[in-house]
Formats: C-alpha cells, structure tokens, sequence
C-alpha cells in the first residue's frame, strides 16, 4: 500500500497544487464513545439526531468508518495519520516529539484552534504504580501546533475538574473563571461559534474533541433534573440519551453558525466519533437491542459514524461505502488544504478527499489495528488485539477469522480447517499484512524506545 502511495504521490501533488489557490477552512469534529447504535441514520432507534442526518442530506455518510475501541488508540492515529503500533507511549500520552495535524496545517498557512478534551499531558494519578515514569510526559498542548485553545483535562487527573457542570476550561493558558453553574459543551460551542463568525486572514482549521456523550452520565441542560442545580452532578445511565441529543444539538449550533457566517461552501465540516457506545449503554436499533462495545475489538467498538459536508463541492445526499479509519484524516484536510505532506510513505493514513469531490481516487483495501491501551490507569486489564479486517472479513493474529458482516458479535470463529477458497484466500492475505506490522512494531520499540513500561 505504501509503494502504491509513493507511486501516486507525484500526480496527487499535482492536483494538490492546482487547489492550492482556493483553499477550505476545516472543521473537524470527533464525539466521545458515540457508536453507530446511538445515530438514527445507522440504524439506532432510541434517540433523536436529526442534525446529523441533515448532515447526511446535506453532504456524504460513510457507511464502514472505523475507530480504535478507546479514546486515546484513536486520538493519536487521528492526529498523527500514524497506528499505534509506531507511535504509542501511554494511555492518555501523545508522543511529545509527535507531529500533529495542527502542526502540518500551521505549515501549510492555516490558523488552528483546538477546543474541548485534551488528556494528552499526563493521565495516571499519582499513587498508580508505574505513574512516575508516565505523568506530565505527554505532549503539552500549546506545543500541539494550535494557535488557540480552549480545552479541559489539560494537566494532571486529579486536576482536571468538571467536564460538564460547572466545567474547568484551559482558554490560552488560563483557566476560565466564573464557570459555576455553566456546562462544559456549551462553552466549547460558545467558542467555536465565536471563532468561525470571526474574519479570519488565512483559512482556519479548528478541531473539536468532544466530551459528550461520555460518561459520567449526567444532565444536560435540556434535562428536566438540571433545573435543580443539587442534581447537575447525578449519574445515571437513562441521562446518555440526553447526552446523544446534546451532542446533536451542539453539533446544529456549530452548523448554522458556519452557516450565519456566510462560509458554507468554503468549509469541510467532518463529523466522526473516537470509539463504540459505552458498555453500560443497552440501545434499541433496528436489528434488536445493542449494548455498546467501548473497549471491545467487535463491531461496536470500532464501527463509527461519519459524515462531511461541503455545500457545493461534496454532492448532497451521498453514500460512500468505502473503508475509512483514524489514520486517513490527516492526509485528507491536508489534501483538501492544497499542502503537501513530508515523505508520504511515512504515514499510514489514505486521503478520501478524492472521494469527496466524486472522483476515483486511492481506496483503502483493508483496516488494521494494533490495540492495546496499556499501561496507564484501569488499563491492565486489557490485552494486546492486532487483527484487521475490510468490510465482510476480520483476521485476528491468532488465526481466528470472522465473517464480521453477518456475525458482528463474533460468536461464529473461522478456524483455517474451515476456510472456502475465498476465506483461505484472503487469509493468507491479511497474515501477510500482520506480519509486516508485527516487524514494524518490532522496530519501533528498539528504535526508538517509545513504549513506556
């Protein structure tokens, strides 16, 4: 896949020159622990979302985005276009030597903001064993190539405070004041439809990581409980579901206000989610009730929503079926962004903006992960999962195969005894693949001596 990259690159430069001259803002907009059981448009059935499907009406849905199972797999592949098995650290670190989106956007003459969740400094409490050699090592965030920001959890666990009630916002290096009786998305909402309002000198790209719709389950300020402020802080499962049309909500501010703002047409908006619906989370869909898979390497760990709009330049109302994972963002916006990436080859991400504007271009054949949250805080009970699938087959490296189309909560394992001439083939394929990113990761620790112990 990389060699055919290299060989693209040359014309796709070429292309990316010729748009260079018109360049988008990006809004690029990540919820937190929302599977594809929570959205209408994918099948759920339990909650209201109906601004995202004027996304749908209004731009493309994916219908095969995929996410690592947990918040920070994610976030790094994200914003590095990198798998983990190359660039991990930590739960809740990002490499600090790490090159972001922000980074490359900043490069390619863009203003950045980032606003909502960071988690990236420092994640484990203090008296957690290990915690000394991990604590405060992360990436600091006015470090992260964003030239704004207005963000929580942006130092030590146990300082991070509220994400919601009365929240603990970082604006710029200084903490908001004043936020007693306030909710957390509505700050950042406040923030972003300030910002895109703004007359900006340079196209922007501002990256939002929300904190909703993840636990602690508690009131929104839709929710009837909220008026009595004793209560703002109550957790309880049935208050996700204000939360999924919170989430909503938010995201319809931040569309009419690009809307308001006259810059619709010059501006990708991409909504997609880190991971699956919380465990504790039991939603009612189409095809029955669906507990939620955050943390499961099954389909409703990873299986996502993803939609983009671009009035005028991704044609309203699209389905794309491609496969998309966390690493293909980046080389996206960039592509979108008429700036060229640095020794492509070193990223593992694939641009879909190709695909955006209706125009063949490079698909990605499969998606691969390598998944093992350790170490951190409440991380060791999880184990290594490297496997990698495209849409009907998934191949763990144990040799396990499942038919992951029609048996999603893999009850049915395909042992190689078992194969059809398809299966066998593809087999052979995928291990092939698991074995070359079982090198890389191989590499990658004794080169570079990354992974924290």
């Amino acid at each position: 896949m990389l060699k055919y990259l290299a060989l693209a690159f040359p014309a796709l430069f070429l292309c990316i020159s010729a748009q260079a001259g018109n360049r988008p803002n990006v809004v690029l907009i990540m919820a937190d622990d929302l599977g594809i059981d929570s959205v209408e448009d994918y099948g759920g059935r339990q909650y209201k979302t109906p601004v995202m499907s004027q996304l749908a009406n209004e731009g493309m849905r994916f219908t095969h985005a995929y996410a690592q199972p947990l918040c920070t797999n994610t976030r790094i592949q994200l914003m590095t276009g990198i798998y983990n098995h190359r660039n991990w650290l930590a739960f809740g670190i990002l490499d600090p030597k790490a090159r972001t989106f922000g980074h490359y956007m900043q490069d390619a003459g863009y203003k950045t903001a980032i606003v909502g969740k960071w988690q990236l400094q420092s994640y484990d409490p203090p008296d957690y064993p290990g915690a000394v050699k991990r604590r405060d090592k992360g990436m600091h965030v006015h470090k992260a190539g964003f030239d704004d920001y207005c963000l929580w959890h942006t130092h030590h666990t146990e300082d991070k405070g509220s994400r919601y009630p009365d929240p603990k916002i970082n604006l710029n290096g200084e903490y908001i004041k004043n936020t007693r009786g306030k909710y957390g998305p509505d700050v950042w909402a406040d923030f972003i439809c300030d910002y895109v309002s703004q007359q900006h000198e340079k196209p922007f790209f501002l990256y939002y990581p929300m904190a909703l719709p993840h636990n602690p389950f508690s009131p929104t300020p839709d929710s009837p409980e909220w008026q009595d402020a004793s209560r703002r802080f109550d957790e309880e499962n049935h208050f996700y579901g204000d939360m999924v049309e919170y989430t909503d909500k938010v995201l319809g501010r931040i569309v009419n206000a690009i809307d308001d703002a006259g810059i619709a047409e010059n501006t990708l908006l991409i909504f997609y989610s880190d991971n699956g619906t919380n465990q504790k989370i039991v939603t009612e869909t189409e095809w029955g009730p669906s507990q939620g898979g955050k943390g499961l390497s099954i389909d409703a760990g990873v299986h996502v929503p993803l939609y983009v709009r671009w009035p005028g330049t991704v044609k309203a109302g699209t389905l794309n079926d491609n496969l998309v994972d966390s690493t293909d963002f980046l080389p996206t916006i960039m592509e979108a962004a008429g700036a060229a990436i640095p020794d492509p080859t070193e990223l593992d991400g694939i641009s879909f903006y190709q695909q955006l504007l209706g125009k063949k271009g490079p698909e990605r054949p499969w998606v691969f992960y390598h998944y093992d949250p350790r170490p951190g805080w409440d991380k060791h009970k999880f184990t290594l999962h490297r496997f990698i699938q495209n849409h009907q087959y998934k191949l763990y490296d144990n040799g396990i195969m499942i038919d992951v189309k029609n048996d999603p909560l893999e009850q049915h394992l395909i042992y190689p005894e078992d194969d059809t001439r398809e299966t066998a083939s593809l087999r052979k394929t995928f291990a092939s693949v698991l074995e070359q990113k079982h090198a890389e990761w191989v590499e990658a620790r004794v080169r570079n001596n990354r992974r924290v112990k």
